[in-house]
């Protein structure tokens, strides 16, 4: 019965549910855990989560076959995009490849860290109103979803702990100088809607770093604090007066053309 179920299901695709199975066959769900439970021993299925599984090809071993990561990672929670460090690379604004899949949601997750297949994902949870900027990419025969460049920019802006640092994205703005990267009116737009201060000061101070033709478009800070350039970094620098930042790390370190 086993392998019957297993050939039935990959017909469908890689990923199946418990509830799938349970609708095709009338099986008793208590009766599907147990016989899947024996299949994922046995090597021949990877549960990504409760009631959700991958299919290993026969020719794969356990632990290593894997889907493309973007693909897998669609399948850990809903809704979601892959965003922040992935997408940089995914775009290729980095030549630094992340150790770890990003993913955004609304949703609660008891997990923010997942080991899987190798592959560590994180899962970072926003409100509504920041998951915006979003796109529909084919990979490997399955739609994913991310976010376009102009929100992955501002994303690694409002969070630069997943971007990698600051550093990292003066760099993939400076790619724009060589091949029109951006819609900078677009990415102006999505710094004010993220509704972070601390984002327009970024984008502004980065954008007069490595002159791109956006900071005449962003708002100037009212406030008279002074907030970190880079979060992640000490919080010991000259300051820049006209963004209201302090510049804790040296960004022109990158090549911006």
């Amino acid at each position: 019965m086993s392998m019957q179920l297993l050939k039935m299901m990959a017909r469908e695709g890689e990923v199946f549910t418990i509830d799938q199975v349970h609708e095709k066959t009338g099986i008793q769900k208590e009766i599907l855990r147990v016989i899947l439970s024996r299949m994922e021993k046995g090597g021949f299925l990877e549960r990504i989560k409760r009631g959700t599984y991958l299919i290993i090809p026969l020719s794969s071993e356990k632990g290593r076959y894997t889907m493309h990561e973007f693909v897998l990672a669609s399948h850990l929670i809903r809704p979601y995009a892959i965003g922040y460090w992935s997408a940089l690379h995914h775009y290729g604004l980095t030549e630094q490849i992340p150790g770890t899949v990003f993913i955004q949601t609304t949703a609660r997750s008891k997990k923010t860290l997942i080991e899987m297949l190798g592959i560590t994902f994180r899962i970072i949870r926003l409100k509504e109103e920041k998951i915006f900027g979003l796109r529909k990419e084919w990979i490997d025969d399955a739609q994913v979803i991310i976010t376009d460049k102009e929100k992955t920019i501002i994303d690694c802006l409002d969070k630069p702990q997943y971007a990698g640092g600051i550093t990292l994205v003066a760099q993939a703005l400076g790619t724009h100088q060589m091949t029109d990267t951006f819609d900078l009116n677009k990415m102006s737009r999505y710094a004010i809607d993220i509704g972070n201060s601390a984002v327009v000061r970024r984008l502004g101070y980065l954008a007069d770093t490595v002159g791109l033709d956006v900071g005449h478009t962003l708002p100037r800070p009212k406030s008279h604090n002074y907030l970190l350039l880079d979060p992640t970094m000490p919080a010991v620098g000259r300051k820049n007066p006209a963004w209201r930042l302090v510049i804790n790390t040296d960004v022109t370190d990158g090549e911006f053309a």
